[in-house]
């Protein structure tokens, strides 16, 4: 049951406050008016006009909802609000009071009720702007503890960034000056506060102004000029926050301050591909997902679930994150009130075939997606048994079921680490792209693989490793200062693979252009002045050495010169090698390593089914 929020409560002091302005300075006005000695005539008539004007003020300020401002936010639009109210009342009460003859005198009364009503309607708005000034005033000795803070762009929304700082107690920013490139703006003040400039200089002034955190308030932003920000502002100990953009606004109001994501981080636009015929192909269709329960498994079955398909199959063999997608999904039916899909979940192994063959006699897919793997190096690299038992055995069990019930489409999700391996988790997955390219050759499934770089957020991965290490006080361990690596996010990663997943006719390999790699070492760095610290000096960056099987560079093509396009600009082929017709006696080669205790043996058969894998030890 949503909760119901009170409704809103007028002021009752400034009631109180208003009424004693209005009655008093009308009685004293009379009193003047009329003199000491003949009041005592009047005095009824005085009280009566005294009462009515107060009455008449407060029911006017009521109505025009003067109770409902906030005095956190009073300024000159709420000022003439109150002032023009406050004069109407008063003209209108003169205009009706000499008829019935409360002013005896008549209109010899009119310069006395100018001046009292322009003093009654000053107090008015002066009572307000004490209350706001002490406000600001104590707020300056609250803000002492709070984080020096540098406004980029001195317009409307920075003034919104402003006047939330002012205004909300629990906002821990300190507004201090803002930064913007308009020459016009450069050397006055805003918001009274001053401008400087231009935004080139930004580490100056944050150098000079003792400045620990930024906030980017431009909402018209180019994401190549915010990246350019951020740019100038990495190798400034601040941390870094912006508004939304116009694209980014979940309404015209939207005025969260939100810190920089990754596609801000990795300093390239998001990209960004075109999944409408993904949702004709799926709608109302059988389409299982293998590892459901991973990092890109759930963030495919969500993007997979808009399409609207007749049943989704959830399957992984581990049980905590599969429930976890299952719930997110079954709530969101709930929520949403769908009914036109059956939410299937399911909990084995790709390498069960009496398992698998299970699933796809009773279900048949239509399509399947398959991202059940282990992905992790390191650990491979110790256990490349296990690495051969899903990642290739399991691919097989899978590609093989594709074409004996008639899937009409495979997809394996792949890594950059297949292209030339050097550990063993990437020759398996260069083994699992084999496989789905020889039964390309033999079945009408169409399959294809997907290959793309490392994921940001994803388990694993070195950002969620990273802020551990910064939450934990450091230091932020790194293999070498000078190993690079490609990057997307994880939704970035999931449209490559259903947009794949549409152009695939048989047997390609997809590669997504991701720009250029980013060093590690600069990613911590931003990661850390994120958090408003600064690199090696409140977080240190240690380099730990090259791990088993790690290479300082990855590469995502083996020839770029001659890769092929598809409709994506985004999206490339990697040229179709010679099929491999020894797949099913290299798979039951492989098998045999479950039989094999030691890991250097294990190693030594895989790199002669893969003849690209290069076996290596622990050196940079």
């Amino acid at each position: 049951m949503k909760s119901v929020k009170k409704g809103f409560r007028p002021h009752y002091l400034f009631i109180i406050t208003d009424a004693i302005i209005v009655f008093g300075l009308t009685l004293l006005s009379l009193l003047v008016h009329y003199g000491l000695n003949n009041i005592a005539d009047h005095l009824n008539a005085s009280l009566i006009y005294s009462g009515s004007v107060t009455a008449a003020t407060l029911i006017s300020f009521l109505i025009a909802k003067v109770y409902r401002m906030l005095t956190k936010d009073f300024g000159l639009f709420e000022s003439v609000k109150i002032f023009i109210i406050s004069m109407a009342v008063q003209l209108v009460a003169l205009i009706v009071s000499v008829p019935i003859s409360y002013l005896p005198d008549g209109f010899t009364y009119f310069w006395v009720w100018v001046l009292t009503a322009i003093t009654i309607s000053f107090l008015l708005v002066a009572s307000r702007v004490f209350v706001r000034a002490i406000f600001l005033f104590t707020s300056i000795f609250r803000k002492k503890d709070r984080v020096r803070t540098l406004v980029i762009g001195a317009g409307a929304a920075g003034k919104i960034v402003v006047d939330e700082s002012r205004r909300n107690s629990d906002n821990h920013n300190y507004v201090i000056a803002f930064v913007d490139d308009d020459i016009n703006k450069v050397g006055g003040t805003f918001a009274n506060l001053p401008v400087k400039g231009p935004i080139s200089e930004i580490p100056t002034i944050i150098e000079y102004y003792n400045i620990q955190e930024v906030i980017i308030a431009i909402s018209d932003l180019t994401q190549e000029k915010l990246h350019e920000i951020i740019s100038i502002l990495e190798l400034c100990p601040v941390r870094v926050r912006r508004l939304p953009l116009i694209s980014e606004m979940q309404g015209p109001n939207d005025t969260r301050i939100i810190d920089v994501d990754l596609n801000d981080l990795l300093c390239r636009d998001p990209i960004v591909l075109d999944n409408h015929e993904v949702n004709d192909m799926l709608h109302g269709k059988t389409v299982l997902v293998t590892g459901a329960g991973g990092s890109i498994g759930s963030e495919l079955v969500r993007q997979i679930f808009k399409t609207h398909p007749a049943n989704l199959i959830l399957l992984d063999i581990y049980e905590n994150s599969t429930y976890d997608i299952q719930m997110e999904l079954v709530r969101k039916m709930r929520e949403e009130e769908i009914e036109d899909i059956n939410l299937i979940t399911l909990i084995g192994s790709t390498y069960d075939k009496v398992r698998m063959e299970h699933i796809f006699k009773k279900h048949h897919p239509d399509y399947v997606y398959h991202a059940a793997a282990y992905k992790h190096v390191p650990l491979m690299e110790d256990s490349p048994s296990e690495a051969i038992r899903t990642n290739v055995i399991g691919t097989y069990n899978v590609a093989s079921l594709a074409d004996k019930y008639g899937v009409s489409k495979m997809v394996l999700v792949s890594t950059d680490k297949a292209v030339r391996p050097t550990n063993v988790m990437g020759a398996t997955k260069r083994f699992a792209e084999t496989i789905i390219q020889y039964f390309s050759e033999h079945s009408k499934t169409r399959y294809a693989a997907v290959r793309f770089g490392n994921v940001l957020g994803s388990n694993g991965s070195v950002v969620p490793l990273f802020k551990k290490q910064i939450e934990a006080g450091g230091p932020i361990t790194i293999t070498d200062k000078e190993i690079t690596r490609y990057f997307m996010t994880i939704p970035e990663a999931v449209s490559l693979i259903l947009q794949c997943g549409l152009f695939a006719e048989g047997g390609e390999i997809f590669i997504l252009d991701m720009g250029q790699p980013v060093k590690i070492v600069h990613l911590a760095e931003r990661l850390i002045r994120q958090a408003g610290l600064t690199p090696y000096k409140d977080i240190d960056i240690v380099e730990v050495g090259l791990r088993p099987g790690e290479k300082l560079y990855e590469e995502l093509l083996l020839d770029k010169e001659h890769q092929q396009k598809t409709p994506n600009k985004k999206i490339y082929i990697e040229p179709t090698e010679m099929v491999n017709e020894k797949i099913e006696s290299d798979v039951k080669l492989a098998s045999s390593v479950f039989n094999m205790e030691e890991t250097k043996d294990v190693k030594e058969l895989l790199a002669k089914l893969i003849t690209t894998y290069k076996i290596t030890e622990n050196k940079k």
